[in-house]
């Protein structure tokens, strides 16, 4: 049972580790880097929103807050990349209890839990835009300085498999959560609060853990995106885009599912990109591709890529009737 569990993500851990052996093209390294990045922001977002059933509207917040300091901490006083690393996803978590905290003790939830963090996430970037430890509006610029210790390889295939070491972690700990008794509890809160309550779980602290380990892993995230590219403003750390990324790979892929913001966000990108390539350069064709894709998903498969695979394999596997055998 327990290797029933683990090994479709093995599987797939294994065939994107080889990636970098066969593929050579830059673009398409590119391409993975960056979807890995996503992959492991959705699932801070997942483990909330999709087993918790706390929709957030501002990931960007936790992404954003990761990102800068650890970039502040390298950029101002010259701290070690992986030190900085740690204490960005630290961060990430505190954010996520202190916002947790505020918002779960007033007993938001739903909508106005979701406006919340996105009230959050806007405030964060207009003090970052704002303020000279974070380089105002012209954003901060890090050093380039190769080296593991700095967290720079020359090779965009090493920092593939730095991104896939953080992602498999995430996968880690979304299938552990899932068969622990907080998982339980998590999604037991999801589905009747109140009746959670009356059987003895503490929902208040359930909901806590959660955004604390979501905002940690979307934090690391932010961490990953600065490390890489090296460059960072208020608008990449706290952007609208990096909410509605992590919420669309969780939803298309599969809302509460383990491997859902994984194949989420390669489905989404992948469809972009081709979309890109064929359409030329009209400009947010690719939005327009991740709306009709969302649409799509919400109208005829509302369990997500996943959730229409499984039921796809399940019609192809479920004994026919006697009248229809003969």
């Amino acid at each position: 049972m327990l290797l029933r569990a683990y090994l479709p993500i093995l599987i797939l851990l294994a065939l994107l580790a080889a990636i970098p052996l066969v593929v050579t093209s830059n673009t398409a390294l590119n391409f993975v880097v960056f979807v890995l990045i996503i992959t492991l922001a959705a699932q801070g977002w997942n483990l909330l929103g999709g087993v918790g059933g706390q929709f957030s509207f501002g990931h960007a917040a936790f992404f954003g807050t990761g990102a800068y300091v650890s970039a502040i901490l390298q950029y101002s006083y010259g701290v070690n990349a992986w030190a900085a690393l740690g204490a960005g996803i630290l961060s990430g978590a505190a954010l996520g209890w202190i916002i947790g905290f505020l918002s779960f003790r007033a007993g938001l939830r739903g909508s106005y839990f979701a406006l919340v963090t996105l009230a959050f996430a806007e405030v964060l970037r207009i003090l970052a835009n704002a303020l000279p430890i974070t380089g105002g509006a012209a954003g901060m610029l890090l050093k380039l300085n190769i080296g593991f210790g700095n967290l720079q390889f020359t090779s965009r295939g090493a920092f593939l498999w730095l991104a896939l070491g953080f992602v498999a972690a995430g996968l880690l700990i979304s299938r552990a959560i899932a068969d622990s008794r907080f998982g339980a509890q998590l999604v037991a809160v999801r589905e009747n609060e109140d009746a959670a309550r009356a059987l003895g779980v503490d929902v208040l602290a359930v909901k806590l853990k959660a955004i604390t380990v979501s905002g940690a892993l979307t934090a690391a995230a932010g961490c990953l995106y600065l490390q890489y590219f090296l460059y960072l403003d208020a608008t990449i750390a706290y952007g609208v885009w990096i909410s509605v990324e992590v919420l669309l790979a969780a939803m298309v892929g599969g809302r509460g599912l383990v491997l859902g913001p994984l194949v989420g966000a390669f489905t989404l990108h992948g469809v972009g990109d081709l979309t890109k390539q064929v359409a030329g350069g009209i400009p947010g064709i690719d939005l327009a591709v991740y709306g009709a894709v969302l649409i799509l998903v919400v109208a005829f498969a509302p369990g997500g890529v996943l959730g229409l695979i499984h039921r796809l394999l399940s019609g192809l596997t479920r004994p026919r009737p006697a009248k229809e055998a003969q």
